[in-house]
């Protein structure tokens, strides 16, 4: 992973997102040089520092962009609205709930997030999915083929977002494949979380269940051939909701997380490291616990010890030896479990290859790929079966 601050992994895994879902290395070079070498004070001092410098960053972007807007130049704005996006949103993740700029960088990320689907003409829809007395934010991308297609779900994990995955390219890689997505602000996430107060719950399934009912009003999707993926915390919510959802053909875990709940006593001890500042204020913010006792009783809930015989489709685990969050043994256990699983696949990615951080945030397409060419021989052997 790159690591332009020596020791500070909060702030490298940042970076590290921000590069792998859109951001170009020389333009977040020029924002780390602001940062690097500085003493600060204390963590929140460092940690506004770091927004003001991914702030201005993004502005630049957009002023740029409205200069090429103003000479017709929408594809070339767009471009530049994408990456002010991803900066903006590593300018906001980083900070305490109280901080009052980080609702302006938020707004700002997905104004600038919705003008780059627009002018560069992305095959991607904003939609609702009807939830309880609300609804998920969730990006749509139909697969360009006649009749229905398959479709994969896509939950985030404990502080990322349904852009950040659009990002990644794989929603791109699948619609090459001719496979939809359907990319999902779950609960405790991006604008579920920030926006509708919706916080997380152990039975993702009931997400999971949420956008599949949403899918049977639609004549695009293949029904009997519809998956879900999830990251980092989604290493839980995913393999849950396979659990507990009959509808979900297939899945894959991408970081597994076998027991939630122990990481954070393991935290508390100090062992592993953590994804953001602030972070048992972030926790809390995101399982709406109101103090720790609270978090902390909920936390024997938020483990797949015990659930993952229930899965009775394929599915794929996909981890780095050397994930610094979420140790790889995570991975293994998880393994383990999935005895009636049809098909169980465990992919370790080393340093040979790459991919070997969390989430394989240190080469993010190699692992993408994988998952993408796993999920066109999967959607292959059920429509085949489907059919004779």
């Amino acid at each position: 992973m790159y690591e332009p601050f020596p020791g500070n992994y909060v702030w490298n895994l940042a970076v590290g997102i921000a590069l792998a879902t859109g951001g170009l290395i020389g333009e977040t070079d020029r924002a780390c040089r602001q940062l690097a070498d500085r003493d600060f004070g204390s963590e929140s001092d460092g940690t506004e520092a770091f927004f003001a410098a991914w702030c201005d960053l993004a502005d630049g972007l957009v002023a740029l962009a409205e200069d090429d807007l103003a000479r017709g130049r929408r594809h070339s704005a767009g471009a530049k609205q994408l990456r002010a996006s991803v900066y903006y949103q590593a300018a906001e993740r980083l900070q305490n709930l109280h901080y009052a700029p980080r609702k302006t960088a938020y707004s700002n990320a997905l104004a600038n997030f919705a003008a780059y689907l627009e002018n560069t003409e992305q095959p991607a829809l904003r939609v609702e999915i009807p939830f309880e007395a609300t609804s998920l934010p969730a990006i749509f991308t139909r697969a360009d083929t006649p009749g229905p297609a398959p479709c994969v779900i896509f939950f985030n994990g404990l502080d990322s977002t349904k852009e950040q995955f659009y990002g990644s390219g794989i929603g791109h890689e699948l619609h090459r494949r001719g496979i939809s997505s359907l990319m999902v602000d779950t609960p405790g996430s991006g604008e579920a979380l920030r926006l509708r107060g919706l916080t997380a719950q152990p039975e993702s399934e009931r997400w999971a269940a949420a956008c599949i009912d949403w899918m049977y009003h639609r004549d695009d999707i293949d029904l009997d051939a519809v998956g879900l993926v999830a990251w980092s915390l989604g290493g839980y919510y995913g393999p849950r909701a396979t659990a507990y959802e009959p509808r979900i053909k297939y899945s894959v875990a991408w970081g597994a997380n076998y027991d939630w709940g122990q990481v954070q006593l393991q935290r508390l001890a100090q062992q592993g490291e953590k994804p953001v500042p602030h972070y048992w204020e972030h926790v809390r913010w995101v399982w709406g616990a109101r103090d720790m006792d609270e978090f902390l009783a909920m936390l024997p809930r938020i483990t797949l010890r015990g659930s993952m015989d229930r899965v009775r489709v394929p599915f794929l685990i996909v981890h780095g030896e050397r994930d610094r969050q979420i140790a790889v043994d995570n991975a293994h256990q998880l393994y383990r479990d999935l005895v009636n699983a049809p098909r169980r696949d465990l992919k370790i990615f080393t340093e040979r290859e790459g991919g070997v951080e969390h989430c394989s945030v240190d080469n993010i397409p190699l692992v993408r790929d994988y998952i993408c060419d796993w999920i066109e021989e999967t959607v292959a052997s059920i429509t085949s079966a489907a059919r004779r």
